[in-house]
């Protein structure tokens, strides 16, 4: 979403072989969020470009009506809300079903103890540190004891499911994301927004949270 819609390609090259480890395409409905971004076709054009994992973060209501188109268009993995799934096991379910690694997220309000009861599902999951929607936003520091919370309860359950964090992550709070349980980092304005370019970003980034800041930090 930080990045430039009219140059997502040369985007995606400047982070091959940067040390990004996978894309994470946000996708929003103007509904669940007031924000609109990608679609399909969108997906359909990165997956030409690039061998980066795709990874989809749906921010749209109904999301179960999409999870094969989205499949289809190339995704690797797809995240859907906690606050827009009634049927949530069944869409995680449905997205391994079309080869995909699942994921949940839940925003600011939403308990962590909402994912307890389908963590052996996930294959993610992500705790959102803003409200989602917009990017250039801080990273509500509260929010990681929630992540606390939901790395204490993968362990719990012996499960090797990924604690991500998406919000506000940047290279002076990456070790802080870590330290709270968090094994995989969303970055958006950190890394587009980087005076010295996208690859820059990432890898300041990355060594922040490694707890060896760059000189691009």
């Amino acid at each position: 979403m930080a990045a430039d819609f009219g140059h997502l390609a040369d985007a995606v090259a400047a982070l091959e072989g940067s040390g990004t480890e996978r894309l994470h395409v946000d996708v929003m409905d103007g509904v669940f969020v007031p924000n609109f971004t990608f679609g399909t076709d969108t997906v359909r054009a990165l997956r030409r470009v690039t061998d980066l994992p795709l990874e989809l973060h749906l921010m749209i209501v109904e999301p179960e009506r999409h999870l094969e188109t989205f499949a289809s268009a190339g995704a690797d993995a797809i995240t859907v809300h906690y606050e827009v799934s009634p049927h949530l096991h069944r869409s995680l379910t449905a997205i391994r079903e079309f080869d995909c690694r699942s994921g949940v997220a839940i925003n600011p309000s939403t308990p962590a103890s909402s994912l307890d009861d389908v963590l052996e599902m996930c294959d993610l999951a992500l705790v959102m540190t803003i409200n989602p929607g917009f990017g250039g936003q801080r990273l509500i520091p509260r929010m990681l004891s929630k992540v606390e919370r939901v790395r204490a309860e993968v362990e719990r359950q012996g499960l090797a499911t990924d604690v991500e964090v998406d919000g506000g992550v940047d290279a002076g709070n990456a070790r802080a994301c870590v330290d709270a349980g968090a094994n995989v980092l969303v970055a958006g304005t950190a890394v587009f927004g980087h005076a010295d370019g996208p690859a820059a970003g990432g890898q300041a980034v990355l060594a922040a949270a490694a707890g060896t800041p760059s000189d691009g930090r």
